[in-house]
């Protein structure tokens, strides 16, 4: 795929929808022979033979004629700021005989904007039965709707649906005309960032029993879609998987979410939960309903760290600040549910998240404390190549004796790389390790 055939594939598109709102106006207003306006215009030949994403996108979902304006005419405005002046309002001898034509006009943009009385028109015309089916094409059951494409805003209370504003969302705007979906950018519409890494596999030191898990994890999502769609199970199961990590901090549970995006292709996601949540009633179930619905059908990773803020256990009702929060958590749980990617929660422990999601978790994965022999391997891999270990030095012995988590060691190494440098010695002796490990105690209160 060329940038240049996506930008004629798009000219194309408008041409064609100019052709057929003409088509509609001339049959509207009777200014040709009623035989050359009965039919609408048909496509041309080349329309949904080029291989770009908006032409993919029809054919995948297999959108009839009124399916593909409408999506053209959503659209529109963001190739051709004017389009729809030149198209429609030019053409009528005052805009405002036609009410039935719809359209609204922004605060910054000034041009013609299509309203689902728009679309109504168009395909439509004044035919009431054409009119009441088209409507059709806002419904749930829709791709449009299933796949997050495009929408009717809320009119204001007591005026028709049909006068709601036709939205494209931005995904898709970025998808027809960049080719892609664009990364979303940290927010309070989207509090979460992408998280990458560059380490490997091996660098993650864990047990035999939470590596085979992981592994697992990693084994549906790369088959997930095989057992759903290829093998007939979507269903008998429900869309998307729900994973628990749990263990104290530093132990790998943030590092395991990233190598999983990295080796499956997938962005992850890690959700602010501090922006989440808010204080007044019902913000903290509009900023979830943002977020999951940037993130529905686009197979990304959320990964919500120390979760308990969000998914810990409901209360007794006391107050009506209990009675909201037991909402959130039962919003919360709806939305876990019917998110079709992976949703990953990560806690300090178990314990702490609700029953009502550790009953939907398909994975739940222990991250413990590493053991004498995995922070001995912690110990081996975290020093770089430029510094070199005293032979007194016994990591064996740091092992056995300090508890120490993957992070703790590598805050360590950190502090000791600085101090070789800050210091012009490379040699690490047995004591700049002590003095960092007690430094590294410290921070928690703990003595060496």
């Amino acid at each position: 795929m060329t940038r240049l055939l996506v930008i004629q594939t798009l000219q194309t598109a408008l041409n064609y929808l100019a052709q057929v709102i003409q088509w509609r106006l001339d049959y509207h207003l009777g200014d040709r022979e009623a035989e050359t306006v009965a039919m609408m215009p048909h496509p041309p030949a080349e329309w949904l033979t080029a291989q770009t994403p908006l032409t993919c996108f029809i054919r995948n979902h297999q959108l009839d004629i009124a399916a593909q304006l409408t999506l053209l005419i959503a659209l529109a405005p963001h190739l051709q700021p004017d389009f729809f002046d030149r198209a429609i309002a030019a053409q009528l001898p005052q805009a405002g005989d036609y009410p039935q034509i719809g359209g609204w006009r922004g605060k910054s943009h000034r041009g013609f904007l299509p309203t689902g009385e728009t679309v109504l028109f168009i395909l439509g015309g004044s035919d009431f039965s054409d009119r009441l089916i088209l409507q059709q094409i806002f419904s749930e059951d829709h791709p449009f709707a299933r796949e997050g494409v495009l929408y009717l805003d809320a009119p204001p209370e007591g005026e028709p649906l049909m006068s709601g504003k036709l939205v494209i969302t931005q995904d898709y705007i970025d998808l027809f005309i960049q080719g892609h979906f664009s990364r979303p950018h940290f927010s309070m519409r989207f509090p979460a960032q992408r998280i990458t890494t560059d380490m490997e596999w091996e660098d993650l030191v864990l047990n035999a029993q939470t590596l085979q898990q992981i592994r697992d994890l990693e084994a549906w999502i790369i088959h997930g879609p095989t057992i759903l769609y290829d093998w007939g199970m979507k269903k008998k199961l429900k869309l998307g998987y729900r994973a628990l990590f749990y263990g104290p901090p530093g132990t790998g549970k943030t590092l395991t979410a990233s190598l999983l995006g990295k080796y499956t292709g997938k962005d992850v996601y890690k959700v602010d939960i501090s922006m989440m949540v808010s204080k007044f009633i019902g913000e903290t179930e509009k900023n979830l309903a943002n977020l999951f619905a940037r993130a529905e059908s686009k197979d990304w990773i959320l990964f919500f760290d120390e979760a308990d803020a969000l998914f810990g256990k409901r209360t007794n009702v006391r107050d009506a600040h209990d009675k909201y929060a037991n909402q959130e958590v039962s919003y919360l749980l709806q939305r876990v549910e019917n998110y079709d990617g992976l949703v990953i929660l990560s806690s300090n422990f178990k314990s702490n998240i609700d029953e009502a999601f550790i009953r939907r978790f398909q994975s739940i994965i222990q991250f413990p404390i590493p053991s004498p022999k995995e922070r001995l391997q912690l110990w081996q891999m975290a020093f770089p190549s430029q510094l070199k270990l005293a032979d007194t030095l016994d990591l064996e012995q740091l092992s056995t004796t300090y508890e120490l988590t993957g992070s703790d060691i590598m805050n360590v190494v950190q502090y000791c790389c600085l101090q070789a440098l800050q210091q012009g010695d490379t040699l690490i002796h047995q004591q700049d390790l002590l003095s960092a490990i007690k430094r590294e105690f410290s921070k928690t209160g703990k003595m060496i």
